[in-house]
């Protein structure tokens, strides 16, 4: 029976050694070889965008993004506004470039309101973008996605940030956004992989998005109501079984509400919490495929995506250590070794985005940001009762966050 125990002890502790490090490594690789993949240089083509917003219930919101796009330099593209359950009566923007969509009978899940807007475009786009309705983007967003697709790439992940700074939980909510987005996408990135994507912000080869569309997970799961599988999880799936490289645009910035509450955070991250334990044999399923494939792409990509989140991590790895070092105190130690690489390495990867300096002075927070998290785990099990619309309130300009 001891050995048993010493067994599992020893198998769980390398499983969390293994993944507590692996961040240090892949931000080591991607500083030591990594590389940017943009060959040309040169712009051939300014390739079409169908740019999809998505809204649900406040079309209002949506305003400042309209705008943000109406402000770009970039010639070549058209928006359409999913306009959905919402009061369009004083929606009062105007412009050939734009569209707005009111589906009746209403729609009530993102990817329907994508699949609408898809089958009703103007013409047809080269490459989809698909917003949320409280994004703002740069006014070289399309500049530089546009750069990619000069350079063949299908999948385009830009790089989402805050919106707003302005209580300890949109601060708190911010790091560890931009902490993924240097350890999940732009590390795996530059050495070889894929980007895991954000949800919003990121623009795909129209006719691949619109066989994603078609496939069983998006059909089944228009059925399921809030029980399906988050959409940006079904895309990167698809797009990493077919072997795609989903690349990230450091520099096509989309900028996103954050979290103001603590009722939010448990609200949002209860819906994400599902969704991993729910994608966790998708995730699985790649890294085989990886191996299978001699794929390195899909090995890794697999790997970044079955990783526990982190607070989960965390815990559990305390836990293992403490138990570690009473019972085989050499494995225990080597676990607050892991744990010690783990979180000198957020910090590093911290400093390598150049977070702002709102993110230094409230990172005491995380602490509390954490506890609304645990809190979250125990609302996973009835999705259709507790995972509740983000509602969102900061309504800002473009010009208004570019000044800050």
């Amino acid at each position: 029976m001891l050995s048993i125990f010493y067994i599992l002890l020893y198998a769980i502790s390398g499983f969390l050694i293994f993944f507590l490090v692996l961040p240090f490594f892949t931000v080591l690789f991607a500083q030591l070889f990594g590389k940017e993949k943009l060959a040309k240089k040169t712009i051939d083509k300014h390739y079409d965008f169908g740019c999809i917003i998505t809204a649900y219930k406040n079309a209002d919101i949506t305003k400042p993004l309209v705008q943000s796009l109406l402000n770009q330099s970039y010639p070549n593209f058209e928006i359409y506004v999913m306009a959905d359950e919402c009061d369009i009566s004083n929606y009062d923007l105007e412009h050939e470039k734009l569209t707005v969509f009111r589906p009746d009978p209403p729609l009530r899940l993102k990817a329907k309101s994508i699949i609408y807007a898809m089958e009703n475009y103007k013409r047809v786009h080269e490459y989809t973008v698909v917003l949320d309705a409280d994004n703002l983007i740069h006014p070289e967003f399309l500049h530089e996605i546009n750069k990619y697709c000069n350079n063949g790439h299908l999948a385009i992940q830009g790089q989402r940030t805050a919106k707003n700074l302005d209580t300890v939980y949109a601060c708190a909510d911010s790091t560890g956004e931009f902490y993924k987005n240097y350890i999940e996408r732009y590390a795996p990135y530059l050495i070889g992989s894929s980007s895991v994507i954000s949800g919003s912000g990121m623009a795909v080869e129209t006719q691949l998005y619109a066989d994603y569309l078609n496939s069983p997970e998006i059909q089944r799961g228009k059925h399921q109501w809030k029980k399906m599988l988050q959409e940006d999880k079904i895309l990167q799936n698809f797009l990493l079984r077919l072997n795609h490289k989903i690349v990230y645009a450091w520099n096509a910035i989309v900028y996103d509400e954050k979290v103001v509450s603590g009722e939010q955070v448990e609200t949002q991250r209860s819906r994400w919490l599902f969704s991993y334990f729910q994608n966790l044999p998708n995730s699985t399923g790649i890294i085989g495929r990886g191996i299978k494939n001699f794929s390195f792409n899909q090995f890794f990509f697999g790997l970044m995506t079955v990783s526990p989140p982190l607070f989960i991590l965390l815990f559990a790895s305390m836990l293992t250590a403490l138990v570690g070092i009473i019972f085989a105190p050499a494995l225990g130690w080597a676990v607050v070794g892991a744990i010690a690489i783990f979180v000198l390495n957020i910090f590093w990867s911290l400093y390598l985005s150049k977070v702002p300096k709102e993110i230094w002075q409230t990172i005491w927070s995380m602490p509390l940001f954490v506890w609304n998290q645990i809190r979250a785990l125990f609302k996973m099990g009835n999705p259709n009762k507790n995972f509740k619309h983000s509602e969102h309130t900061r309504n800002v300009s473009i010009d208004e966050v570019l000044k800050k």
